[in-house]
């Protein structure tokens, strides 16, 4: 996929918190733009990939919109897009950062939306838009019911193997496994599909994807099936990722029976953060056992959890792989930290899975691992 534009990533007062996961993933990867710089005036100056990661990445944090696009236009990289990279609960649009749409647009920047408050059925927005010659695109609009699928059984004609990422909590980092799972595997020379449940994944370029918490209800499965079986009727790929949505037993974003029902994954990676209590953003609601999550999981599913991944947060960095052996005695699956070592280690305990068991010759790994 070429990018479509060159974006300025909007996450004031939210970047490197929970609520500016949009905006992580956009600087960790994207393929459906060229991200030029993060918006958060409490980091300007910093480098987003520093701050998030403790990686340079190579993409400026700047403290407002114009400083952002002088610092574009003179790299010689202009911004065409402002992103909106943050993801509140609820998805709401507060006053600050509708103000900021309001200035992007007049400066002629195409506004791209995530958010449950949708910019083009604001009329002073619309009209600001339309005024400046620039395009409104919200990204969780649903389609019209029309071209919804219901579900069909079309799924069983998929021969690709199918990996559910699912977590054991929300916004724990289950699509940023998920990436870095479809990049492992392209670096061996596996065609790779990743079907995106949710606005960051299509932003980021997964071309086969729908927002799931944003369909009627009736029409969800029928849309998962359909992308997934989709990217395998176009592509053929050895392999399709799914992305997970909220958690089975999370009470505010109940997600992933859909992806086991619908998607009907031949296997099952759970995403989970050792250091946390609670479900996220909700004291008092205890996590449930990681053993009882896989148990839920497999019983669902009728099918395997081969290997938990972790998120690190709270964790000392020389922590992890402790943590990872303490996961390993409990549940006796195998744990990864793959934003450490990007998905590699992972891939190769599943790659006995995959139908095809060698990459054609033409695009076999080098001996850096890429593929040629």
């Amino acid at each position: 996929m070429k990018p479509e534009g060159k974006a300025i990533v909007y996450c004031e007062g939210a970047f490197n918190t929970l609520n500016g996961k949009t905006a992580h993933g956009l600087v960790r990867f994207c393929r459906r733009y060229h991200v030029v710089a993060v918006v958060d005036s409490r980091y300007a100056g910093r480098d987003a990939g520093e701050v998030i990661d403790g990686q340079t990445s190579g993409t400026p944090v700047l403290g407002s919109i114009d400083a952002a696009m002088q610092v574009a236009e003179k790299t010689g990289l202009p911004a065409t897009h402002l992103v909106i990279g943050i993801a509140p609960d609820g998805g709401r649009l507060g006053e600050k950062a509708r103000q900021d749409v309001i200035a992007a647009i007049a400066r002629k920047l195409n506004i791209d939306c995530g958010l449950h408050d949708f910019l083009s059925e604001d009329e002073e927005l619309r009209r600001l838009a339309a005024s400046h010659g620039v395009v409104l695109r919200d990204i969780r609009k649903p389609p019209d019911r029309s071209q919804l699928h219901f579900f069909s059984g079309k799924i069983e004609a998929v021969e690709a193997l199918k990996i559910a990422v699912l977590g054991t909590d929300s916004a724990v980092g289950k699509r940023t496994t998920a990436w870095l799972m479809v990049q492992a595997f392209e670096r061996l020379g596996y065609r790779t599909e990743m079907i995106g449940t949710g606005q960051t994944a299509w932003m980021q370029g997964a071309r086969y994807s729908m927002i799931m918490d944003s369909l009627v209800n009736d029409f969800v499965s029928g849309e998962i099936e359909h992308a997934v079986w989709q990217a395998w009727n176009e592509q053929h790929p050895d392999v399709i990722i799914i992305e997970g949505q909220g958690s089975l037993m999370n009470p505010a974003y109940p997600g992933g029976f859909e992806i086991l029902a619908a998607g009907r994954p031949d296997l099952v990676v759970l995403q989970h953060a050792p250091a946390r209590k609670d479900y996220d953003g909700f004291p008092g609601y205890p996590i449930q056992p990681l053993s009882r999550q896989i148990q839920a999981v497999e019983s669902l599913s009728g099918k395997p959890v081969v290997a938990i991944t972790i998120n690190h947060e709270g964790i000392v960095a020389d922590r992890v792989p402790a943590t990872c052996e303490a996961i390993e005695m409990v549940v006796g699956l195998p744990a990864f930290d793959v934003l450490r070592d990007q998905g590699d280690r992972l891939v190769a305990t599943l790659l006995p899975h995959v139908k095809r068991k060698q990459p054609p010759d033409s695009i076999k790994p080098g001996a850096d691992g890429a593929p040629r």
